[in-house]
Protein backbone atom coordinates (compact mmCIF):
# COMPACT_ATOMS: atom_id res chain seq x y z
CA UNK A 1 0.00 0.00 0.00
CA UNK A 2 2.56 2.34 0.94
CA UNK A 3 4.58 1.73 -2.40
CA UNK A 4 1.18 2.39 -4.53
CA UNK A 5 1.28 5.75 -2.34
CA UNK A 6 4.85 6.56 -2.75
CA UNK A 7 4.31 5.75 -6.66
CA UNK A 8 1.10 7.62 -6.55
CA UNK A 9 2.94 10.66 -5.38
CA UNK A 10 5.85 10.62 -7.48
CA UNK A 11 3.97 10.76 -10.74
CA UNK A 12 2.59 13.68 -9.85
CA UNK A 13 3.98 17.38 -11.41
CA UNK A 14 5.86 19.57 -9.04
CA UNK A 15 3.05 22.26 -10.50
CA UNK A 16 0.54 20.79 -8.87
CA UNK A 17 2.62 20.24 -5.35
CA UNK A 18 3.27 23.85 -5.37
CA UNK A 19 -0.86 24.53 -5.89
CA UNK A 20 -1.16 22.22 -3.27
CA UNK A 21 1.50 24.05 -0.88
CA UNK A 22 0.56 27.39 -1.74
CA UNK A 23 -2.78 26.89 0.12
CA UNK A 24 -1.39 26.49 3.59
CA UNK A 25 -1.18 28.15 6.38
CA UNK A 26 2.63 28.85 7.46
CA UNK A 27 2.62 26.28 10.44
CA UNK A 28 0.93 23.45 8.00
CA UNK A 29 3.53 24.47 5.41
CA UNK A 30 6.51 23.92 8.04
CA UNK A 31 5.65 20.55 8.79
CA UNK A 32 4.60 19.75 5.09
CA UNK A 33 8.06 20.05 3.93
CA UNK A 34 8.98 17.45 6.60
CA UNK A 35 6.74 14.99 4.68
CA UNK A 36 9.08 14.46 1.40
CA UNK A 37 12.04 15.97 -0.29
CA UNK A 38 9.72 17.67 -2.90
CA UNK A 39 7.69 19.61 -0.13
CA UNK A 40 10.81 20.27 1.57
CA UNK A 41 12.21 21.88 -1.78
CA UNK A 42 8.58 23.94 -2.48
CA UNK A 43 8.46 24.91 0.67
CA UNK A 44 11.53 26.64 1.14
CA UNK A 45 10.26 28.78 -2.15
CA UNK A 46 10.34 32.54 -1.20
CA UNK A 47 6.82 33.24 -3.48
CA UNK A 48 4.76 30.52 -0.56
CA UNK A 49 6.17 32.52 2.19
CA UNK A 50 5.20 35.94 0.41
CA UNK A 51 1.69 34.23 0.10
CA UNK A 52 1.43 33.05 3.79
CA UNK A 53 2.40 36.32 4.74
CA UNK A 54 -0.15 38.36 2.42
CA UNK A 55 -2.65 36.71 3.63
CA UNK A 56 -1.62 36.83 7.44
CA UNK A 57 -0.69 40.32 7.46
CA UNK A 58 -1.88 42.25 4.66
CA UNK A 59 0.33 45.79 5.18
CA UNK A 60 2.88 43.16 3.04
CA UNK A 61 1.61 43.54 0.11
CA UNK A 62 2.67 47.32 -0.32
CA UNK A 63 5.63 47.35 -2.52
CA UNK A 64 7.60 49.04 0.13
CA UNK A 65 6.41 46.64 2.70
CA UNK A 66 7.73 43.92 0.37
CA UNK A 67 10.97 46.00 -0.30
CA UNK A 68 11.92 46.26 3.10
CA UNK A 69 11.02 42.30 3.77
CA UNK A 70 13.58 41.43 1.05
CA UNK A 71 16.40 43.05 2.67
CA UNK A 72 15.96 41.77 5.93
CA UNK A 73 16.49 38.07 4.28
CA UNK A 74 12.80 37.48 2.66
CA UNK A 75 9.88 36.80 3.60
CA UNK A 76 10.14 33.11 5.42
CA UNK A 77 12.82 34.93 7.60
CA UNK A 78 10.27 38.07 8.18
CA UNK A 79 7.68 34.65 9.05
CA UNK A 80 9.74 33.07 10.92
CA UNK A 81 10.80 36.51 13.51
CA UNK A 82 7.23 37.67 13.51
CA UNK A 83 4.86 35.17 13.60
CA UNK A 84 6.10 33.96 17.10
CA UNK A 85 4.99 35.70 19.89
CA UNK A 86 7.22 37.43 22.42
CA UNK A 87 8.07 35.38 25.60
CA UNK A 88 9.89 37.00 28.27
CA UNK A 89 11.37 34.81 31.19
CA UNK A 90 13.11 37.23 32.98
CA UNK A 91 10.24 38.68 35.12
CA UNK A 92 12.08 39.60 38.19
CA UNK A 93 10.78 38.04 41.49
CA UNK A 94 9.97 41.00 44.14
CA UNK A 95 12.17 40.57 47.21
CA UNK A 96 12.00 42.96 50.28
CA UNK A 97 14.52 43.23 52.75
CA UNK A 98 14.51 43.10 56.46
CA UNK A 99 14.76 47.22 56.59
CA UNK A 100 11.17 46.70 54.82
CA UNK A 101 12.92 49.17 52.07
CA UNK A 102 11.71 48.68 48.50
CA UNK A 103 14.85 46.93 46.25
CA UNK A 104 12.22 48.51 43.20
CA UNK A 105 13.02 51.91 44.82
CA UNK A 106 13.52 54.22 41.57
CA UNK A 107 14.65 57.50 41.36
CA UNK A 108 14.10 60.12 38.52
CA UNK A 109 17.97 60.04 38.16
CA UNK A 110 17.37 56.25 37.30
CA UNK A 111 15.08 56.85 34.59
CA UNK A 112 16.96 60.56 32.81
CA UNK A 113 20.24 59.69 33.35
CA UNK A 114 22.91 60.09 30.81
CA UNK A 115 23.76 57.18 28.73
CA UNK A 116 26.51 56.57 25.34
CA UNK A 117 24.20 53.77 23.68
CA UNK A 118 21.47 56.44 22.88
CA UNK A 119 23.74 57.62 19.61
CA UNK A 120 23.36 54.40 18.47
CA UNK A 121 19.66 54.59 18.09
CA UNK A 122 17.01 56.82 16.05
CA UNK A 123 13.47 56.92 15.40
CA UNK A 124 14.04 56.78 12.00
CA UNK A 125 15.24 53.38 12.23
CA UNK A 126 12.09 51.83 12.93
CA UNK A 127 9.53 50.57 10.71
CA UNK A 128 5.30 49.71 12.24
CA UNK A 129 3.70 46.85 10.49
CA UNK A 130 -0.04 47.08 11.80
CA UNK A 131 -3.00 44.81 11.24
CA UNK A 132 -6.02 44.32 12.66
CA UNK A 133 -8.61 41.13 11.79
CA UNK A 134 -12.10 40.23 12.91
CA UNK A 135 -12.35 36.32 12.48
CA UNK A 136 -11.65 36.21 8.87
CA UNK A 137 -11.79 39.82 7.68
CA UNK A 138 -8.94 42.24 7.58
CA UNK A 139 -9.93 45.13 9.43
CA UNK A 140 -7.19 48.16 9.23
CA UNK A 141 -3.12 48.04 7.81
CA UNK A 142 -0.87 50.41 8.11
CA UNK A 143 2.48 51.15 8.18
CA UNK A 144 4.55 53.67 9.56
CA UNK A 145 8.38 54.92 8.65
CA UNK A 146 9.74 56.01 11.78
CA UNK A 147 8.26 57.22 15.10
CA UNK A 148 5.63 59.67 14.64
CA UNK A 149 6.45 63.60 15.96
CA UNK A 150 9.88 62.35 16.86
CA UNK A 151 11.72 65.27 14.90
CA UNK A 152 13.03 66.69 17.54
CA UNK A 153 14.50 64.11 18.79
CA UNK A 154 17.02 65.32 21.50
CA UNK A 155 13.94 67.84 22.58
CA UNK A 156 10.47 66.92 24.06
CA UNK A 157 10.33 63.36 22.44
CA UNK A 158 13.35 62.52 24.15
CA UNK A 159 12.34 63.00 27.59
CA UNK A 160 8.50 62.84 27.12
CA UNK A 161 6.41 59.53 27.41
CA UNK A 162 6.43 57.41 24.72
CA UNK A 163 3.03 56.54 23.11
CA UNK A 164 2.31 56.43 19.49
CA UNK A 165 -1.25 56.73 17.87
CA UNK A 166 -2.45 55.26 15.02
CA UNK A 167 -6.12 56.41 14.59
CA UNK A 168 -7.38 59.40 15.68
CA UNK A 169 -10.95 59.83 16.65
CA UNK A 170 -13.62 63.20 17.72
CA UNK A 171 -16.61 63.07 18.77
CA UNK A 172 -17.62 66.15 17.05
CA UNK A 173 -16.99 64.95 13.50
CA UNK A 174 -19.22 62.21 12.62
CA UNK A 175 -17.69 62.33 9.00
CA UNK A 176 -14.41 60.17 8.99
CA UNK A 177 -13.19 58.98 5.62
CA UNK A 178 -11.44 55.62 6.35
CA UNK A 179 -13.34 54.82 9.11
CA UNK A 180 -12.88 51.38 10.11
CA UNK A 181 -16.36 50.11 11.66
CA UNK A 182 -17.63 46.32 11.99
CA UNK A 183 -21.31 45.24 11.65
CA UNK A 184 -23.71 42.50 11.91
CA UNK A 185 -22.72 41.99 8.28
CA UNK A 186 -19.11 41.04 9.44
CA UNK A 187 -20.17 38.19 11.82
CA UNK A 188 -21.04 40.09 15.15
CA UNK A 189 -23.81 39.41 16.83
CA UNK A 190 -27.52 42.05 16.62
CA UNK A 191 -27.52 44.23 19.31
CA UNK A 192 -31.22 45.11 20.03
CA UNK A 193 -30.77 47.59 22.78
CA UNK A 194 -27.36 49.07 24.94
CA UNK A 195 -29.06 48.18 28.32
CA UNK A 196 -29.69 44.51 26.96
CA UNK A 197 -25.85 44.38 26.14
CA UNK A 198 -25.07 45.64 29.31
CA UNK A 199 -26.47 42.58 31.02
CA UNK A 200 -25.41 39.70 28.76
CA UNK A 201 -22.34 40.98 27.17
CA UNK A 202 -22.85 38.79 24.09
CA UNK A 203 -21.16 41.28 21.85
CA UNK A 204 -18.54 42.17 24.25
CA UNK A 205 -17.71 38.36 23.93
CA UNK A 206 -18.05 38.32 20.56
CA UNK A 207 -15.40 40.95 19.87
CA UNK A 208 -12.81 39.60 22.20
CA UNK A 209 -12.80 35.98 21.03
CA UNK A 210 -12.85 37.38 17.53
CA UNK A 211 -10.52 40.54 17.54
CA UNK A 212 -6.77 39.64 16.46
CA UNK A 213 -3.71 42.56 16.24
CA UNK A 214 -0.33 42.08 14.83
CA UNK A 215 2.23 45.08 15.49
CA UNK A 216 5.52 44.77 13.82
CA UNK A 217 8.49 46.52 14.46
CA UNK A 218 10.86 46.62 11.99
CA UNK A 219 14.73 47.91 12.67
CA UNK A 220 15.66 49.09 9.39
CA UNK A 221 19.82 49.31 10.68
CA UNK A 222 19.52 46.10 12.52
CA UNK A 223 17.68 44.35 9.67
CA UNK A 224 15.57 42.56 12.19
CA UNK A 225 11.83 42.42 13.54
CA UNK A 226 9.70 41.50 16.14
CA UNK A 227 5.77 40.94 16.60
CA UNK A 228 5.05 43.34 19.86
CA UNK A 229 1.17 41.95 20.00
CA UNK A 230 -0.16 39.44 21.68
CA UNK A 231 -2.66 38.01 18.45
CA UNK A 232 -5.33 37.63 20.58
CA UNK A 233 -6.43 39.83 23.58
CA UNK A 234 -4.37 39.92 27.32
CA UNK A 235 -7.62 41.35 28.66
CA UNK A 236 -9.98 44.69 28.35
CA UNK A 237 -12.92 46.68 29.53
CA UNK A 238 -16.07 48.01 28.88
CA UNK A 239 -16.81 51.24 29.69
CA UNK A 240 -20.73 50.57 30.46
CA UNK A 241 -23.13 52.62 31.81
CA UNK A 242 -21.12 55.89 31.41
CA UNK A 243 -19.95 55.33 27.66
CA UNK A 244 -20.67 53.17 24.78
CA UNK A 245 -17.00 51.93 24.39
CA UNK A 246 -15.11 48.92 24.44
CA UNK A 247 -11.01 48.93 25.29
CA UNK A 248 -9.18 45.94 24.38
CA UNK A 249 -5.89 44.98 25.54
CA UNK A 250 -2.74 43.44 23.92
CA UNK A 251 0.58 43.54 24.46
CA UNK A 252 3.76 41.49 25.41
CA UNK A 253 6.49 41.84 28.19
CA UNK A 254 9.49 43.20 26.63
CA UNK A 255 13.30 43.38 28.36
CA UNK A 256 15.15 46.12 29.44
CA UNK A 257 18.18 45.22 31.06
CA UNK A 258 20.55 47.97 31.64
CA UNK A 259 18.01 50.09 30.48
CA UNK A 260 15.86 50.86 33.38
CA UNK A 261 16.25 49.82 36.79
CA UNK A 262 12.81 47.37 36.85
CA UNK A 263 15.04 45.18 34.22
CA UNK A 264 11.56 45.12 32.04
CA UNK A 265 8.61 46.59 30.75
CA UNK A 266 5.28 45.73 29.75
CA UNK A 267 4.04 46.96 26.05
CA UNK A 268 0.87 48.04 25.66
CA UNK A 269 -1.30 48.23 22.78
CA UNK A 270 -4.95 49.28 23.04
CA UNK A 271 -8.05 48.70 20.78
CA UNK A 272 -11.02 50.82 21.22
CA UNK A 273 -14.29 50.36 19.77
CA UNK A 274 -17.51 52.62 20.32
CA UNK A 275 -20.73 51.40 19.77
CA UNK A 276 -22.82 53.49 17.18
CA UNK A 277 -26.77 53.05 16.94
CA UNK A 278 -28.39 54.37 13.51
CA UNK A 279 -31.62 55.34 13.91
CA UNK A 280 -35.28 55.51 15.63
CA UNK A 281 -34.02 54.40 19.19
CA UNK A 282 -32.32 51.26 20.31
CA UNK A 283 -35.00 48.89 19.47
CA UNK A 284 -35.46 46.70 16.38
CA UNK A 285 -35.77 49.39 13.98
CA UNK A 286 -32.01 50.59 14.74
CA UNK A 287 -28.84 49.73 13.27
CA UNK A 288 -25.79 49.08 15.23
CA UNK A 289 -22.23 49.33 14.46
CA UNK A 290 -18.49 48.90 15.96
CA UNK A 291 -16.17 51.58 15.49
CA UNK A 292 -12.22 51.70 15.75
CA UNK A 293 -11.53 55.14 17.64
CA UNK A 294 -8.47 54.01 18.92
CA UNK A 295 -5.29 51.99 18.33
CA UNK A 296 -2.14 53.04 20.05
CA UNK A 297 0.99 51.68 21.95
CA UNK A 298 2.82 53.00 24.90
CA UNK A 299 5.14 51.54 27.73
CA UNK A 300 4.86 51.14 31.20
CA UNK A 301 7.04 50.28 33.71
CA UNK A 302 6.52 48.14 37.00
CA UNK A 303 4.81 50.99 38.17
CA UNK A 304 3.19 51.74 36.17
CA UNK A 305 4.55 54.80 34.89
CA UNK A 306 5.48 55.83 31.50
CA UNK A 307 8.35 54.68 29.76
CA UNK A 308 9.95 58.13 27.75
CA UNK A 309 11.28 58.52 24.33
CA UNK A 310 14.52 57.54 24.22
CA UNK A 311 14.00 54.41 27.05
CA UNK A 312 11.60 53.20 24.60
CA UNK A 313 13.80 53.36 21.68
CA UNK A 314 16.61 50.99 23.53
CA UNK A 315 13.81 48.98 24.85
CA UNK A 316 12.15 48.44 21.46
CA UNK A 317 15.40 47.55 19.66
CA UNK A 318 16.73 45.02 22.59
CA UNK A 319 13.04 43.26 21.77
CA UNK A 320 13.77 42.48 18.47
CA UNK A 321 16.43 39.76 20.15
CA UNK A 322 14.11 38.62 22.62
CA UNK A 323 12.91 35.06 23.07
CA UNK A 324 9.67 34.13 20.98
CA UNK A 325 7.29 31.14 20.81
CA UNK A 326 4.45 29.51 18.96
CA UNK A 327 3.09 28.18 22.27
CA UNK A 328 0.49 31.05 23.12
CA UNK A 329 0.10 29.59 27.41
CA UNK A 330 4.01 30.46 27.47
CA UNK A 331 3.44 34.29 26.11
CA UNK A 332 -0.25 34.12 28.56
CA UNK A 333 2.26 32.94 31.14
CA UNK A 334 4.84 35.39 30.52
CA UNK A 335 2.16 37.87 31.07
CA UNK A 336 0.59 36.51 34.30
CA UNK A 337 3.92 36.45 36.13
CA UNK A 338 4.23 40.19 35.22
CA UNK A 339 1.15 40.98 36.72
CA UNK A 340 1.89 38.78 39.66
CA UNK A 341 5.17 40.98 40.54
CA UNK A 342 3.68 44.38 39.40
CA UNK A 343 0.94 44.06 42.04
CA UNK A 344 2.80 42.32 44.80
CA UNK A 345 4.81 45.57 44.04
CA UNK A 346 1.93 47.88 44.68
CA UNK A 347 0.68 45.64 47.56
CA UNK A 348 4.07 45.80 49.37
CA UNK A 349 4.35 49.58 48.54
CA UNK A 350 0.86 50.19 50.35
CA UNK A 351 1.62 48.34 52.96
CA UNK A 352 5.09 50.22 53.45
CA UNK A 353 3.25 53.51 53.02
CA UNK A 354 0.74 52.65 55.61
CA UNK A 355 3.84 51.91 58.65
CA UNK A 356 5.24 55.32 56.92
CA UNK A 357 2.19 57.31 57.96
CA UNK A 358 1.73 55.43 61.78
CA UNK A 359 5.39 56.41 62.26
CA UNK A 360 5.01 59.72 61.53
CA UNK A 361 2.01 59.85 63.04
CA UNK A 362 3.46 58.50 66.03
CA UNK A 363 6.26 60.90 65.85
CA UNK A 364 4.22 63.65 66.09
CA UNK A 365 2.35 62.34 68.99
CA UNK A 366 5.89 62.05 70.78
CA UNK A 367 7.11 65.71 69.95
CA UNK A 368 3.42 67.28 70.89
CA UNK A 369 4.39 65.42 74.29
CA UNK A 370 7.96 66.79 74.25
CA UNK A 371 7.05 70.38 73.60
CA UNK A 372 4.08 70.38 76.08
CA UNK A 373 6.78 68.57 78.79
CA UNK A 374 9.65 71.66 78.28
CA UNK A 375 6.26 74.01 78.56
CA UNK A 376 5.36 72.63 81.97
Amino acid sequence: MSVSMAGGITSLSMDLFYDILRRLDGATLVSAGCACADFCSISREERIWENVCFSLWPSTKREDVSNLINSLGGFRKFYADCFPLIVNKDVPVIQWDSDLEFEFDWSEADYYGDYDDYGTVSPSDFVSIVDVRYKDKALYSKVIWGIPDSDDFHGWFYNCPFRIDLIGYSNEDDNHEGEITLSVADGLPPIASIERERKDGKLWKELRDGIRLSWIIVNKKMKQAANLASWTPLGGQRHWPTEKDFLIRFGSILPAKDILPCQVVECILVLKCRVVTTGEGEGEGSQTTLKITELSMQLEDMEGSHVNGRNSLLVLEKALSCCRSKNYSEVLESCHRYSKAQSELKEEKIRNESRLDRLCILSGIAAFITFWYCIL
